[in-house]
């Protein structure tokens, strides 16, 4: 009577874990069938979105090149005409004497009877000669004064240190001592106004000059483009190498992304294979219902 319960019991068990083995292969092989299709999903999503990556990182590289270029040639051409001023123009104004200010009153302005040669280029090789009127201008000079002899600006003075200007060179005589004559009733208007002047300092002034060729406002207005060159092509380089290390920065950072989802679905599978509770209450069952058996046939 003993052995009867226990071959009822036996017979019940053995199909249970049967049936519990076969639904945890089940289980096991639908867990894997799914991770390999969502590898399968994520390899082709990667490639497409690898190939669309290549182009743009193809297309952006090209532009971000080309901009650098540009920014390196607008830096070189400022360069070049800083070069090109600091000769022309601010090596002229540091070397200026005319440096001190004062104040001129016209006294006298006359037009000399012995007119200047001049020559001047009517062809390749064709070289023709003229005169042209000399207009001398006197004026009272603050500083000292006393009479000193007024010229337009100090490269009149480095031609012809006895006029007030160098007219053009041309054949007419007519046209230039109109011009002269123009100029000379231009001062005369000024009825003994005083009007501002230059001269050169720590020697006794004899000359004078009422304009300076090169001052510091036209110095200023001259450098102001070539500055805006070289800060523009700074500004164009700085700006892409920002926005290739902000590429950079994003590309590390999806990259992360990218494998902190890849390893979500290792713990899906670990959790996937881990035994749920029906599993193991189902377990438990027998191991029960022998423990109940045992008792019973021990009693």
């Amino acid at each position: 009577m003993f052995l009867q319960p226990v071959t009822h019991q036996g017979s019940i068990r053995v199909p249970f874990q049967i049936t519990v083995q076969r639904g945890q292969r089940c289980q096991r092989r639908e867990a894997i069938t799914s991770i390999s299709a969502n590898n399968r999903r994520k390899e082709s999503v990667a490639g497409k979105g690898g190939d669309k990556s290549k182009t743009q990182a193809q297309v952006c590289t090209a532009g971000e090149d080309r901009a650098i270029l540009l920014g390196f040639v607008m830096m070189g051409f400022s360069i070049l005409m800083y070069f090109v001023l600091g000769v022309t123009l601010i090596k002229p104004y540091m070397l200026s004497v005319w440096s001190e200010m004062s104040n001129c009153t016209l006294m006298r302005s006359e037009i000399l009877d012995d007119w200047v040669d001049c020559s001047f280029m009517c062809g390749v090789d064709c070289r023709g000669h003229a005169k042209y009127p000399c207009l001398q201008v006197f004026v009272n000079l603050s500083y000292t004064g006393k009479k000193t002899v007024l010229h337009y600006n100090d490269e009149a003075i480095q031609v012809n240190p006895k006029c007030f200007y160098i007219p053009k060179c041309l054949r007419d005589r007519t046209e230039l001592l109109a011009e002269a004559e123009k100029i000379k009733n231009s001062l005369l208007r000024s009825n003994g106004t005083p009007f501002n002047c230059f001269y050169i300092p720590g020697k006794k002034p004899e000359d004078a000059i009422m304009y300076k060729k090169y001052t510091l406002s036209v110095v200023v207005h001259c450098l102001f483009w070539p500055t805006l060159m070289l800060a523009g092509g700074a500004l164009i380089v700085a700006l892409v190498k920002l926005t290739q290390h902000l590429s950079r920065v994003c590309t590390s950072y999806s990259l992360a992304h990218e494998d902190t989802q890849a390893l979500t679905p290792v713990s899906e599978e670990s959790q996937e294979r881990r035994p749920g509770k029906l599993d193991q209450l189902l377990r438990w069952r027998p191991n029960q219902q022998q423990i109940q058996h045992t008792s019973l046939s021990e009693g």
